[in-house]
This record gives structure tokens, sequence and C-alpha cells, in this order.
């Protein structure tokens, strides 16, 4: 079968492998869509020993069940089902409770991350990680799978904030960002402040529904401001899907006392945490900072569920799987508005 693998520390190639073959337990699903992921490119861009090499990329996978292995109840060639990407251990506190994006035994890992994902047209999957999408086109259930899924549960988490009449500032409207404004539509009766350099990213928000729209840049902080009033007052939420510095410090700069910072994006920056009594904190006082990672199968459950209801829908960019590369290229370099998807 085809197959788009990194084969060596930032390189991504077309290969020729064996088509998988389904084991105990598990389902052999013909691949549909494949969301294109900035994780991804952390992948790529990590030095040798961190990731499996070679390895099959693509952990945003909505497809068909092609074949059943042996034990598996409850699914039938031919039904189609999104991919909850995360593997725990299954025996830990966590994962006991159903939380096995923080599981304690095994560290960060899954389908794409640490075994074979689905940049291919077949890949092997546990049975229990799926979950069924019904009709619904697959190049939209991919994507819920991450960009639907860990926004949600980065609202989940600021959910006792988010109370009606609140504030919440939306930092980067791009795969994660336009799926988590919508998210708090359909979810909450927050007032919402997006922020994008991108003066198309604040279009996009805008027609989702967004209160207000700032572009980022020097006067963003004095900006929103005005909107959510002076220190100490201000958002009572921010979310950071971008996680640089720039946001990183806006963040901080546009936060209520006893507000909520959630950093999802992944671009390094770094946020300063002092307590301090003869100058203005760097993070407010009884501010609350979470580094949230995708979300629980319960909470994919409900993402799709927002999905089939019609009140959330990906902004998606399709490619065909011969395309792959050249779709992550567009991703490093910006050019991607909502989510890239790519289609084998």
């Amino acid at each position: 079968m085809r197959a788009v693998r990194m084969t060596a520390p930032g390189v991504l190639e077309h290969t020729e492998v064996p088509t998988p073959q389904a084991g105990p337990g598990e389902v052999l699903l013909r691949v549909g869509a494949v969301g294109a992921c900035h994780s991804d490119l952390h992948i790529l861009d990590a030095p040798a020993g961190v990731f499996p090499i070679p390895m099959t990329l693509g952990h945003e996978i909505a497809g068909t069940v092609d074949t059943v292995g042996p034990g598996v109840d409850g699914w039938s060639p031919g039904d189609r089902a999104a991919v909850y990407g995360i593997i725990g251990c299954g025996r830990c506190r966590a994962c006991l409770r159903g939380e096995e994006n923080r599981c304690r035994v095994i560290p960060v890992g899954g389908i794409g991350l640490s075994r074979d994902g689905g940049l291919a047209e077949y890949v092997v999957v546990p049975a229990s990680r799926l979950l069924p999408v019904g009709d619904m086109d697959l190049t939209q259930a991919a994507p819920l799978t991450d960009a639907g899924l860990t926004p949600y549960h980065a609202v989940d988490l600021a959910r006792p904030r988010l109370r009606p009449g609140t504030s919440c500032v939306v930092i980067g409207i791009g795969g994660l960002g336009h799926m988590g404004l919508q998210i708090l539509l359909a979810t909450t009766a927050v007032r919402i402040i997006a922020v994008d350099t991108n003066t198309a990213a604040l279009d996009l928000a805008g027609r989702l529904g967004a209160h207000h729209s700032v572009q980022a840049g020097p006067d963003a902080v004095e900006k929103i401001r005005e909107l959510v009033g002076p220190a100490p007052d201000g958002a009572d939420v921010v979310l950071d899907f971008v996680g640089a510095q720039p946001t990183l410090d806006t963040a901080r700069q546009v936060v209520a006392t006893g507000g909520q910072i959630l950093l999802v994006g992944l671009a390094g920056g770094t946020l300063p945490v002092r307590p301090v009594a003869d100058e203005p904190p760097p993070v407010p006082l009884e501010t609350g900072v979470v580094v949230p990672f995708w979300g629980t199968r319960a909470e994919l459950h409900e993402v799709i569920a927002l999905a089939r209801d019609g009140r959330l829908h990906a902004d998606v960019h399709t490619f065909p799987l011969a395309e792959a590369p050249q779709a992550y290229e567009a991703l490093r370099r910006g050019e991607v508005r909502g989510r890239a998807v790519i289609v084998p």
C-alpha cells in the first residue's frame, strides 16, 4: 500500500509498504481522511531517538472498517469511524478514570506518535480507539479527533470560569482556534474576543460568531484592555492556540486576577510565573495556568455529537496523499487557513 513515512529526522517520503493485518482486538481501517497537525511538524523536527523511525505520521484519522481481528465485537466491515489517537497503559489511576491523556505510565504516545499513523491507505488500530461517525463526511470527521478534541478539552478545563457574561480571549484562529471558537459558542454564553495576525483568520472568526476581533501586534493588549477593562479586571479565560512568546505575553497581560490561561499551542514561548510583592507580578495573582493535552474518549464522543448536530464544522483544505509533503510545507509557512486534510 502507499504510505507517507518519516524515514529520518525532518524527512517525509512516499513509500510502498505491506498492508498491515489486524491482530487480536484490532481493526484494519481503510483511511478516508487524515488531518495535518502542527504536532506532526514537531515530530519531524525532533532529534533522532525521540520518535520511532521509520514511522507513518498522521494522528487525526477517520475511515471505514475493512477487516476486524479476533475478539473484536461491535464493529463490522463498512462501519465508518473516527480514531481516538491516544493509547494509555489502561492500568494507572488516570487511565482507570478514562483520562488516558494523563497516563502516568506511558509518555506522550499513540497512533501516529509512537506507532504507525494514518498517512497511508490503511492503518491498524485497537478497536477500543474507534468511535462511530455515521454518515458524516470523513474529511470533517478526521479533524474532530484532535483539532476538535483538544480545544474541547481545554474549554472543559476552563468551564468553571466560563460563566454567562464572562470574557474569553481566543488567540490564534487556525486549525484548533477556529474549532475552539465554535465550541465556546455552542457550549457557553461567554463574550469571545478573537486575536490573530492574519486578517483572513479574523474574518473567519467573525463569520463563525466571535463578538470582537483584534489584530495581533504592538497595540493588541491595549485594544483588548479596552474591551475587558483595566487590571486587576480582564479576560476571565485566555485560550492561546499559538504558544509563541508574543502570544504568551499578550495572554498574561490581559487575563484578569483569578482568571485562567490555557496554553494549547506548541510554538515554544515561555510564560514567566514568579511570586512578587514589590512590583506587578508577571502573571496576575490567583491566576491558573494549564497546559492541556488532547482529551478523553468521552470528550471525543461529545465533540462528534456537536458536529453531527451541525454546531461544529471544520474549515478544511484537502490535499491528495501524493501531496502530503507539500501540505506540511504549506502548514509550516502559515499558508493554511483552518485545517489541512489529506485524502488517500
